[in-house]
């Protein structure tokens, strides 16, 4: 097989199911799914989602802008929430985050992104305001406050990409600076410590709360933002230790070995008491709680901090993922949050930023068993786990660029 072969093949399938995800209509013949993650304005499960797929596609001259047009209109139909549950990946702040894709290629998209953005503005104003006044009271965090999908993180990730020199990129930097700084009475726990279980709710499976280390949910979320403000020359002051703090935590609770380092994706109480991770509770190597997400921010860290051992410690963690097949066979899906898709962009994202050419070489692999899992059974159409974000990770692979602004901004990437 040729070099160009694997790319040639990934990219012939990303356009097989662009094709089939091109009408609204014929997606979704009778409108639209039921369920929340399904509304036209979810990033993860909506039109928004599929959206994307067609913005970059349409971007990179892979795909048609009248395609992409067709489903940012059935985005943006209906009443746009810009209410408290707004967020990254859903309401005004998901369809700006498109809007933002589009416009950057297409000034047709301006005077949307300029309303959107607005919306997003005053919501973002609002949830830092609420945040401030949790940490006055020194109370813990809930989940929803600073994770990437419901909270600051996601926000954050926004307005860097967005509006880089903007007033409120730097207020909403300053507060995941903030997340990080030490509680009067912590009893040893990490500031971003939560009260409740993973579920984000509490649960008497988890009496003491839990430490998230996910990019979904967690604190590798904030992670991943504050280290590329920190290579982007974007930072604000305490950034540097802001990840210092969150790395040293991840050190103390990462296992493994040099040459196949992990991390856990939550700890409870009684983990943290024992300080102590069974090796069977290793999580599956996914974007949201595994290796693919914790490894990318750790080597955005390690490059932000110029820490070459850590830079060689997420690599390592990647690679020996990929060589592993017993790891790579605990994601049979082939989504980008819970499957193969996850790991296949992550790993690339990793092989571009440091021309590392063992975790490259390893790429075509990996893009070869989605596509033939992609070929053995009906998938939903969604972004975050279904043939829409399956579809962007082999359209990156084939293509071998994403350029800037970044379609995987929302997963705290790039």
């Amino acid at each position: 097989m040729t070099p160009a072969a694997p790319a040639h093949a990934a990219l012939s399938v990303a356009d097989q199911l662009a094709c089939a995800l091109a009408d609204p209509g014929a997606v979704w013949p009778s409108g639209r799914p039921d369920g929340g993650r399904a509304w036209p304005q979810s990033l993860a499960g909506g039109a928004s989602g599929i959206a994307l797929l067609h913005i970059e596609r349409a971007r990179t001259g892979r795909g048609d802008w009248n395609t992409a047009h067709m489903w940012l209109a059935a985005a943006v139909h209906g009443e746009v929430s810009a209410a408290a549950n707004a967020n990254l990946y859903f309401g005004a702040p998901a369809l700006a985050f498109i809007a933002h894709r589009a416009a950057s290629a297409s000034s047709r998209y301006l005077h949307v992104l300029e309303r959107l953005d607005t919306a997003t503005l005053t919501l973002t104003r609002n949830r830092l305001a609420e945040a401030h006044q949790r940490i006055d009271r020194a109370e813990r965090p809930p989940m929803e406050e600073f994770d990437l999908i419901q909270g600051l993180s996601g926000l954050a990730a926004y307005h860097l990409s967005r509006r880089p020199h903007h007033e409120i990129t730097r207020d909403v930097l300053s507060y995941l600076v903030h997340l990080t700084e030490p509680m009067p009475e912590s009893a040893g726990l990490p500031p971003w410590w939560m009260n409740v279980a993973p579920t984000g709710s509490p649960d008497t499976d988890y009496p003491g709360g839990h430490g998230n280390f996910g990019l979904a949910h967690g604190i590798g979320s904030a992670l991943s933002v504050l280290s590329m403000a920190l290579l982007r020359d974007l930072a604000v002051p305490g950034t540097v230790d802001a990840v210092e703090r969150i790395c040293a935590w991840t050190d103390q609770w990462r296992q493994g070995d040099e040459t196949g380092p992990w991390w856990p994706g939550h700890i409870s109480m009684q983990q943290a008491t024992d300080y102590h991770v069974h090796s069977a509770l290793r999580p599956r190597p996914s974007w949201c709680y595994g290796v693919s997400g914790s490894a990318r921010a750790q080597q955005l860290a390690g490059l932000a901090l110029r820490d070459p051992a850590r830079v060689q410690a997420a690599e390592s963690a990647i690679l020996s993922t990929l060589r592993d097949p017993l790891q790579l066979d605990k994601l049979p899906e082939i989504g980008l949050c819970h499957g193969m898709a996850g790991l296949l962009h992550a790993a690339w994202r990793m092989a571009t930023e440091t021309r590392n050419t063992e975790i490259a070489a390893e790429l075509p692999h990996l893009a070869d068993r989605l596509i033939t899992a992609l070929d053995q059974d009906h998938h939903d159409p969604e972004l975050l786990d279904g043939a829409a974000g399956a579809a962007l990770a082999l359209h990156t692979f084939g293509m071998d660029s994403a350029p800037a602004p970044h379609w995987d901004t929302f997963l705290a990437l790039a």
